[in-house]
């Protein structure tokens, strides 16, 4: 019964409507502000705008860690809102040869994949490229670790008309069919 009791002084503290506060730099309630990937801006903005709930979150914060002093918080370490994700640039050599392969897999017992290298030389975005080929084909695309865009289907007679149509850049002298090989080795 008490803690029934205890229970309804709480919510008999409760105001409605409710007041949410939300931060300046991550736009979340300030609650939320310590999953955020950059907490630290978050706390600069409070004690610099809201300094009575940030001086409530260094109490709670000091609590933590002496309660909690040998399990370490982990931060949320990827990217959230308005984070901006930057490109990695390659630099490859201008004076290589540029070649897309075209070459042919099995996965499972009889599913067959194209696989598609070579496109990031002649600077072709290949996410773009991979939802050009799904939409095109009817069938799943992507992209791979190593660069490579994998199809699902045996496209390769139908990509070598379609990515020089597609991509002015691209020559048929460019495409090679590569063949038969495994995923992983092309």
């Amino acid at each position: 019964m008490d803690s029934r009791n205890e229970s309804e002084s709480v919510l008999a503290d409760i105001k409605y409507p409710l007041e949410v506060k939300y931060c300046g730099n991550c736009s979340m309630p300030i609650e939320y502000c310590e999953f955020y990937s950059e907490y630290e801006k978050c706390k600069e903005w409070l004690a610099k705008n809201l300094p009575e709930d940030y001086e409530k979150l260094t109490l709670r914060e000091a609590e933590d860690s002496e309660c909690c002093n040998e399990v370490e918080k982990k931060r949320q370490k990827r990217g959230g809102k308005g984070l901006l994700r930057v490109k990695k640039e390659k630099c490859d050599d201008d004076d290589a040869p540029k070649r897309i392969c075209l070459s042919c897999a099995t996965r499972g017992k009889n599913k067959r994949v194209t696989i598609v290298t070579g496109m990031s030389t002649f600077k072709i975005d290949l996410r773009s490229a991979a939802k050009f080929f799904g939409n095109k084909f009817a069938c799943g695309a992507s992209v791979t670790t190593d660069n490579a865009i994998v199809i699902q289907g045996d496209v390769r007679e139908e990509l070598f008309k379609v990515i020089p149509q597609k991509w002015e850049e691209v020559t048929v002298d460019a495409l090679e069919d590569c063949g038969e090989g495994k995923k992983g080795h092309h």
